[in-house]
């Protein structure tokens, strides 16, 4: 284990970045993240009638990887991304396709 410099967490012995502050040990400075802006959308769980919260933007693909030539087949799979939302009482899960920003 490995002391933070900026607020003295400890770090594992193979991670450059402090995972409390964004100190990194590469730049020897802390690291600032742009937050990325995304269209929101109002959606109510149908079943609870409360907001639904975004999960984030998953890939999914059909048909499965065949042996040793698995990644060469992976090229001629259908692909589809979808938004992920889910209740936060009855847990609920649903699907949306991505919005265009």
């Amino acid at each position: 284990m490995k002391t933070c410099p900026n607020c003295k967490s400890e770090i594992e012995d193979n991670w450059d970045l402090c995972w409390n502050c964004n100190y990194s040990m590469i730049e020897n400075k802390v690291i600032e993240f742009k937050e990325t802006t995304r269209i929101s959308r109002k959606i109510e769980c149908l079943r609870c009638k409360i907001p639904l919260i975004f999960s984030g933007e998953y890939k999914f693909h059909e048909g499965a990887k065949i042996g040793f030539f698995g990644n060469l087949f992976e090229a001629f799979v259908n692909r589809e991304k979808f938004d992920l939302y889910i209740c936060p009482k009855c847990e609920k899960v649903e699907f949306y396709l991505p919005q265009k920003g």
